[in-house]
């Protein structure tokens, strides 16, 4: 569900609230009226609860008998009658909106779940973001800054509400990311990569594990000390990161001050990566362009070798990756660029 329909649901429920608020205190004050004009209109000595008897059973139209004496009052049989139409209005208001809220919340949350299975399902090459918690969100903030797709799960809907408030068009799925069925619901086997990047070091290892199984080609990053036999193919620890992080604005401030700048830059520029896909024909890197408005080709990997700046005679073939500085619409490009045509 994006923001606006968040919003909008949440909107219609409140009003719908409040309005049974509303018609609440006109039935309190309707019952103590009654209460109060039964006293008035009926004989002398009128037990005030019996009054009160007589106004709940006028309202509820349940008419046991009048157990307040009106036989020789006219005015208190049309007062009768007033509290009757009146209360009977306030009670079936009541109840009509209670059937509405229940109905659209019970409606509107399995409409929601089925756009958002509809819409997963469409996905391919997307991400799995397991662990939604200030790593993952953090995550989250690149795949959109770089124009990826990805899929969240995360079992508490406080931190998937946090971030829905800011991404309105968060995809997600609420449960635990080492249970098969929410990764196979998030479309696993058609997914680039895996983010195992939840709290707990022990779930990690699970999802891993799960996800290897589930689809062995996936690559996955996790988030943890000791990972890479778990079936990892990337471990990432937030401790050496971060050591690394504080000795480079140390050392070299200037290139830390570029990326940072990069990252925060209102462009989206990054050091992306594009692989020559299977089935396109070998060419030569001037063929290709070396460059354009939205992105700067860095170098090729070919195998374990890196080729940097490569001259215009360097042959493109098929399962090398072009290393690139740019935003996600030179990606895109260059993307569309080496697709093969048929």
């Amino acid at each position: 569900m994006d923001l606006a329909q968040q919003i909008a649901s949440t909107g219609q429920s409140h009003r719908v609230l409040r309005r049974m608020g509303w018609a609440f205190a006109a039935l309190m004050l309707q019952l103590l009226l009654g209460t109060l004009g039964f006293l008035y209109f009926g004989a002398a000595g009128t037990d005030p609860f019996d009054a009160f008897y007589m106004t709940a059973i006028t309202i509820t139209t349940v008419g046991y008998g009048e157990v307040v004496d009106l036989a020789h009052s006219d005015a208190g049989r049309l007062f009768a009658a007033f509290v009757s139409f009146a209360g009977f209005g306030t009670l079936t208001f009541i109840f009509s909106s209670l059937t509405v809220f229940f109905l659209e919340t019970d409606l509107n949350e399995a409409l929601r779940r089925r756009r958002m299975e509809k819409a997963i399902l469409k996905l391919k090459d997307h991400y799995i973001l397991c662990g939604f918690g200030r790593v993952g969100r953090n995550v989250a903030t690149e795949l959109i800054a770089s124009d990826h797709r990805f899929v969240a799960i995360e079992p508490s809907a406080d931190e998937l509400g946090r971030f829905l408030e800011l991404q309105p068009g968060l995809l997600y799925i609420q449960g635990d990311a080492s249970n098969d069925d929410f990764l196979l619901r998030a479309d696993i086997a058609d997914a680039r990569g895996v983010f195992a990047v939840t709290g707990n070091d022990s779930l990690n290892l699970m999802i891993c594990l799960t996800a290897r199984q589930l689809n062995p080609a996936v690559r996955i990053v996790a988030r943890c000390h000791e990972m890479r036999n778990a079936g990892a193919d990337v471990v990432v620890s937030p401790d050496f990161t971060g050591g690394m992080r504080i000795a480079s604005s140390m050392i070299r401030p200037h290139v830390v001050s570029f990326l940072d700048e990069m990252l925060r830059s209102e462009l989206n520029t990054r050091i992306e990566e594009v692989s020559v896909p299977e089935g396109h024909a070998p060419a030569r890197l001037s063929e290709l362009g070396r460059r354009s408005a939205d992105y700067v080709l860095l170098g090729v990997r070919v195998g374990g070798r890196l080729e940097l700046n490569p001259g215009d005679d360097f042959q493109l073939g098929p399962g090398q990756v072009l290393l690139i500085m740019g935003n996600a619409g030179g990606r895109q490009e260059l993307e569309r660029r080496l697709a093969p045509r048929s």
